[in-house]
């Protein structure tokens, strides 16, 4: 058996863009949000990947053939409306905001349906990424609480890349491996700033809340990991960016995409870091291609910074 990863991602977006290719304007139009970058990724690495979402209305008819486009198992719970959207002008070389709508929260009909497709094919496939949306405010974090601790219950390793009270839920409910920006952890009090001990000392908190392990993404500074008692900071390849958007999630995909094929965590953060550094040099988001990430992969340097023990 192949394999596998069941990516929740409750409200995706349909993504348009303008760029300029040969002096002439020239529309991409794309599925997008966290999820959908985590699944791209988690494919290009060789691993199936099952997608649940909800989708609907005139957006959503649009989105639900570009999700399948995607090469993933599709399981949309069908929504009357209230699909996000968002068009970005990039014909100048920057991402400009002409217009978005994040969409409309999901209805407790819509939650119930798309707990079931997920609890289901989480349990199948053996490990869970829970993604974030574009607003807080469409899915309950009460939602994501239930369902990380229903497929942790049986047997399931769920990893989870959220901020604020969604973070907060899936770890009261605990969870195998979170992964968190450093501007999210400030942003929600858990750490002081974005000096080494800060996040230490933030990632120390992680795991008396509920986390197995835990990341901190840092931007172009490099990671840092908590795996079993060690943490560690993660350096990674310098490469030249094109588009700073989506290397976490990228980060994310990778560690999913490893652990789901027997990997080891350490070997999950170095392709995670690497799947992180070549997609900013992408224009596209939750993009690269395997053979470069396997390579960069073997530049990443895991180097010790402390044990628990030491800072206990």
């Amino acid at each position: 058996m192949s394999a596998q990863v069941m990516v929740f991602s409750p409200a995706p977006q349909l993504t348009v863009t303008i760029e300029q290719q040969g002096g002439r304007p020239e529309l991409h139009v794309h599925p997008g949000g966290q999820g959908v970058w985590q699944a791209r990724m988690i494919r290009s690495l060789g691993v199936e990947v099952t997608f649940c979402c909800a989708a609907g209305g005139e957006v959503g008819t649009v989105l639900e053939p570009l999700l399948i486009a995607e090469g993933v198992t599709l399981r949309l719970v069908r929504r009357d409306s209230g699909t996000g959207w968002y068009v970005h002008d990039r014909r100048d070389g920057s991402r400009q905001e002409i217009a978005e709508q994040p969409g409309t929260a999901l209805t407790r009909h819509d939650l119930d349906e798309l707990y079931g497709l997920a609890l289901a094919d989480g349990l199948r496939a053996g490990t869970a990424v829970l993604g974030g949306v574009a607003d807080p405010d469409l899915v309950a974090p009460e939602a994501y609480r239930r369902l990380a601790a229903d497929l942790r219950a049986n047997g399931c390793r769920v990893v989870a890349d959220l901020a604020g009270e969604h973070l907060e839920a899936v770890l009261d409910a605990g969870l195998d491996v979170v992964k968190v920006s450093h501007e999210e952890l400030i942003e929600a009090g858990r750490a002081k700033d974005d000096s080494t001990d800060a996040l230490v000392a933030a990632l120390r908190a992680l795991r008396a809340d509920g986390a197995g392990d835990a990341l901190v993404s840092r931007a172009g500074a490099g990671a840092l990991a908590l795996i079993g008692d060690e943490i560690l900071e993660v350096r990674m390849p310098k490469l030249s960016p094109a588009d700073p958007r989506g290397a976490g999630d990228s980060m994310t995909a990778g560690v999913a995409a490893v652990l789901a094929q027997g990997g080891s965590l350490h070997d999950a953060v170095r392709t995670g870091a690497a799947a992180g550094a070549l997609n900013v040099t992408r224009h596209g988001l939750g993009t690269g291609h395997v053979d470069a990430i396997t390579v960069l992969a073997e530049r990443v340097e895991l180097r010790s910074v402390a044990t628990i023990k030491e800072r206990s």
